[in-house]
């Protein structure tokens, strides 16, 4: 965790000596559970004998985008970006699911206006205005079936990531001080993506 610990830099700029300990804190909580998730991610891969890259001590700051912080929060998305592990078995999760034709149609059916044409984009079509959308404003369900499945299929690959780390993570017992940061059992918990 310390060699974890020096590359991802405090994210606080406090000045106060107490704002500085209670965010040092919080960081050591966070890493903890990217810590813990790729060790209970590798224990999972060995025990479904799947093979995951070589471990290597992260030797730069992890790139982490916003969007997957927004998506999956702060501790899953550092996840992702630190264990090969993690990613080897969110591989797998997305690679089990199966997508049946019903849900992909009734997601293309009950969302029409993310499949806009780009002449209907161009024209500034409403596709929640009164007039509703001409059917040559939305792409055909067959030129976009296959990336909603994907997309799909990500998605429910992603819950069946989570739900597994929850489970996971029930047994742990952590040390003092490297409890989740927002474990509310904690006065300076908190809970930010």
């Amino acid at each position: 965790m310390d060699a974890f610990l020096e590359v991802v830099p405090p994210r606080d700029r406090e000045t106060r000596p107490e704002a500085l300990a209670r965010a040092e804190r919080q960081r050591r909580r966070w890493a903890t559970q990217v810590v813990v998730a790729d060790e209970l991610a590798r224990r999972a891969c060995r025990g479904r004998g799947l093979r995951v890259p070589e471990e290597v001590a992260p030797s730069q700051v992890l790139a982490v985008a916003e969007a997957d912080v927004a998506d999956l929060g702060s501790i899953v998305a550092a996840v992702l970006s630190h264990s090969p592990a993690a990613r080897v078995l969110l591989d797998v999760f997305e690679g089990e699911q199966e997508i049946p034709e019903g849900a992909v149609r009734d997601y293309y059916d009950r969302n029409r206006d993310r499949f806009l044409t780009p002449e209907a984009l161009r024209r500034g079509v409403d596709p929640f205005g009164p007039d509703g959308l001409a059917p040559a404003d939305v792409l055909p369900y067959e030129d976009v079936r296959e990336d909603i499945e994907r997309d799909l299929r990500r998605a429910a690959g992603h819950r069946t990531f989570f739900a597994w780390l929850d489970r996971a993570r029930a047994g742990v017992v952590y040390a003092t001080g490297h409890e989740h940061p927002g474990d509310p059992s904690h006065p300076d918990h908190e809970h930010r993506h």
